[in-house]
């Protein structure tokens, strides 16, 4: 059962600095909006546009831009919670990615993008939009991520920041940002651009690993192999740019390296045929160990990140979805449901509500 069926001087505005360079990488339709953009941040069309009554989200105390930001490790939820949340607000909602990895185009199962039909219908920005053998670097999020927010509180709705790059996170709204550093190893800035709600969908570790274990086991299931084999290149096999960098591609590449997915070889023998194939299992079972190993160590880095930001004065509301992925393990629809409501759902309105009433 899978929770949706089943991230040398400072910036200082939102101002978009596409490069000529950086529009080429993006899917012509995403390019076709920002070349609408002005230097002042105008919004840019959209095919979801609809004509809304005029609400103001803006605290009369503070005059930065509203924004949900939904974090936490990967695979806590986070994309379903969105969708959740922003199919039962009474003001329309759009989703920004801010996973690093998801804004590539392609590897969709690899990545664990969300599907059209589990979206729902709530629009989906910088998700699978960037040239998959490029690289998007925090400072491109800052720019597009902020163009993005400013197209979609124009047009008053309300965007969503939901992923797992902390990094990405930090990038857009820290209020002074050193597009040299290296993630989040140097300081954290608490002085942030936005007026910010923060979610943070939180599991327990031990219970986070073994629903990760069984979510690598479901894409396996659902194609992840086919869709590596396919994207598979010999000649970039030591590329480290991009998408390669996403958990499933090295570990793969290891694999066919031994095992190219276009080839079968059989000899006249067949004790020796028996042997290449017991040699390729278990190449494979390493591989899929590997995956698993390595999105648990993800994890884990990720949540020291949250923790940190925590530390440094990010007022993050933390959901404890725990007994709702004990109850996915024991493959207990009922009580997962049940669960997910009361402990991460409603919480997640009221908190969301209250912010919007301040």
């Amino acid at each position: 059962m899978r929770l949706l069926p089943l991230s040398s001087g400072y910036y200082y505005n939102n101002t978009a600095q596409s490069s000529i360079a950086l529009l080429q990488a993006i899917h012509p339709f995403q390019t076709r909006l920002l070349r609408k953009h002005s230097n002042d941040g105008a919004r840019m069309e959209s095919t979801t546009t609809n004509t809304l009554p005029q609400r103001h989200h803006r605290s009369s105390k503070d005059n930065r831009k509203k924004l949900v930001v939904i974090m936490g490790a990967t695979g806590t939820g986070k994309s379903r919670l969105s969708i959740d949340l922003a199919t039962r607000f009474p003001v329309p909602c759009e989703v920004i990615n801010s996973d690093k990895m998801q804004v590539y185009r392609g590897l969709d199962i690899t990545t664990n993008k969300i599907s059209m039909p589990d979206r729902r219908g709530v629009p989906h920005h910088l998700l699978g939009f960037f040239d998959a053998h490029r690289e998007f670097s925090a400072s491109d999020y800052r720019s597009l991520a902020a163009s993005t927010i400013s197209s979609i509180t124009v047009r008053r709705r309300v965007p969503l920041l939901v992923g797992g790059s902390n990094s990405f996170i930090h990038a857009l709204l820290a209020e002074r940002f050193n597009p040299n550093s290296h993630g989040l190893s140097s300081e954290i800035s608490n002085e942030l651009r936005y007026n910010c709600c923060f979610i943070w969908v939180d599991v327990s570790f031990g219970v986070l690993c073994e629903y990760l274990s069984r979510r690598v086991d479901d894409m396996i299931e659902t194609g992840m192999i086919g869709e590596l084999a396919d994207f598979y290149d010999p000649d970039e096999a030591d590329s480290d740019v991009g998408i390669r960098k996403a958990i499933g591609v090295p570990e793969l590449d290891r694999y066919f390296r031994r095992f190219p997915p276009w080839t079968r070889n059989r000899s006249t023998d067949l004790e020796e045929d028996v042997q290449r194939e017991n040699e390729r299992k278990r190449a494979m079972e390493e591989a899929v160990v590997d995956i698993k190993e390595n999105t648990s160590e993800l994890a884990e880095v990720q949540m020291g990140k949250i923790l940190r930001l925590r530390s440094a004065g990010w007022d993050l509301k933390r959901l404890d979805a725990t007994e709702a992925f004990r109850a996915v393990l024991a493959r207990d629809t009922g009580k997962w449901a049940e669960d997910w409501e009361k402990d991460v759902v409603g919480p997640c309105i009221k908190i969301v509500n209250r912010f919007f009433e301040e």
